[in-house]
């Protein structure tokens, strides 16, 4: 069953939703060569309980950290590690959840560290560019493949691929809710998307095939090719006026990456809001 959510409980989804995009915004910073997977987990831990949250992936399920943080050819859900160090020319999935206030925020981001190669920052700015695309057909009247159509079609024109194997999915008092929004089409199937529904929009991108395998650990996904793997994500509430999306950073230039995109910015797509969530 799909649960639509009133504004004022759109306007509740904030404070958790606010949380994320701060932590993420702060680890930005903290991610160079050198700095171990564990730290960035520990930091974030830290900052979402000092904003009286709690982490939401920890315990999810049996998952034993609050960051997911995947390297490479990792595609999600690695699992932090004080061993796992960064490297110059990584590229950095981090994937970040936290609870307050009844809702669940969620969000991820993928880094460059350092200067990286030009297949890695194309990989980059593609899944980026799928993901804003994917936020614009996020309107009520369409149907939910509307939005994997406009990822697929992005990712696929630059010739990489989309992972089958993971989607993303409603949210609010629960991380994962009904419906499932794959990233592929084609378009027009699957519910229609209706004014009140709040959806975690995920592309998961390869450079290579889009084949993945989970490692021995249980949660860690990988290429199957090795090929590198990009995660980009945002809550977005979809409204009246257009997508609202919720897990904006202070740092995100929606208009940029529109605009390279061949996109004009609407003028009903709202990145901000009144109160703005800071870490301490």
């Amino acid at each position: 069953m799909i649960v639509c959510k009133s504004p004022a409980e759109i306007d509740r989804m904030r404070a958790a939703n606010g949380l994320v995009a701060a932590v993420l915004t702060d680890l930005a910073s903290a991610i160079a060569p050198g700095v171990s997977t564990g730290e960035l987990d520990e930091r974030a831990e830290a900052a979402i309980r000092a904003a009286g949250a709690t982490p939401a992936f920890k315990g999810y399920h049996g998952y034993p950290a609050t960051l997911c943080v995947s390297i490479n050819d990792e595609v999600i859900h690695g699992i932090p590690s004080r061993t796992r160090l960064i490297a110059e020319g990584d590229i950095v999935s981090v994937d970040v959840g936290a609870v307050m206030d009844g809702f669940v925020g969620d969000s991820a981001v993928t880094f460059p560290v350092g200067a990286i190669s030009e297949p890695a920052a194309l990989l980059l700015r593609v899944t980026q560019e799928s993901l804003y695309r994917a936020i614009l057909a996020a309107r009520p009247g369409g149907r939910v493949s509307d939005i994997g159509d406009a990822v697929q079609r992005h990712v696929e024109a630059h010739g990489c691929s989309v992972v089958r194997e993971f989607v993303g999915h409603g949210i609010g008092t629960a991380m994962h809710e009904e419906p499932q929004v794959p990233n592929y089409g084609p378009a027009g199937r699957g519910a229609r998307l209706t004014e009140g529904m709040v959806l975690a929009i995920e592309p998961m991108v390869n450079l290579g095939r889009p084949a993945v395998r989970v490692l021995e650990d249980g949660w860690t996904a990988v290429t199957r090719d090795h090929s590198l793997s990009a995660h980009f994500e945002h809550t977005v509430a979809i409204t009246g006026d257009g997508p609202l999306v919720l897990t904006a950073r202070d740092d995100e230039r929606f208009d940029e990456v529109l605009a390279s995109a061949g996109l004009a910015t609407p003028d009903r797509v709202e990145t901000r809001w009144r109160k703005r969530t800071r870490l301490r």
